[in-house]
């Protein structure tokens, strides 16, 4: 199995910028935009994924809309799998399969399409770019099982392990940085 060098994670955790107070007060927002733009680390970033996930027989990549879409295509063309998006309600053309979950001032919806994983019993990685409290990370996970494929994990890049959002995730969960 794949491990970054204390280097790399150096490397990695340098190029993600804090911004104060965003989007609101008191909280500290993690900018992956400067990791993206910072070609060095997104290289080992995703030299790093390509590693960890090479042997898992992976059908499918699903990204959690926005980010984990850059992380997810990416991932998926270097392992010559399908890209799955995993949308904020609405946003998808065709027949959908959605979950609600909980925000701390109400709910939200993710969806996928109903033939979204066309390979019976597909073997598929959830991606995203962070996990906070793992609401939105809980209702891909159950939206992937409901239209009959297997997340055989959940990977974020950066993980506020303070904040306890694996807990509940019905799958193996791998966060790549940890904040305490």
């Amino acid at each position: 199995m794949a491990t970054l060098t204390l280097e790399d994670k150096r490397v990695l955790e340098d190029s993600i910028r804090d911004i104060p107070n965003f989007p609101k007060e008191g909280i500290i927002f993690k900018d992956i935009t400067t990791l993206l733009n910072n070609p060095k680390a997104l290289k080992i970033l995703m030299n790093h994924l390509e590693e960890r996930y090479k042997s898992y027989n992976l059908d499918y990549i699903a990204g959690i809309d926005a980010r984990g879409f850059i992380f997810g295509s990416i991932l998926a063309d270097r392992l010559g799998v399908g890209f799955v998006p995993v949308r904020k309600k609405g946003k998808l053309p065709y027949t959908t399969v959605a979950e609600k979950y909980s925000l701390e001032y109400g709910f939200d919806e993710v969806e996928v399409h109903i033939d979204a994983f066309p390979k019976e019993n597909s073997r598929v990685l959830l991606i995203d770019d962070l996990i906070a409290t793992g609401g939105t990370a809980k209702a891909a996970v159950s939206l992937i099982d409901k239209v009959g494929a297997n997340c055989v994990e959940a990977c974020f890049i950066l993980e506020l392990d303070f904040l306890k959002g694996r807990d509940g995730i019905d799958s193996e969960v791998y966060s790549v940085l940890h904040i305490d």
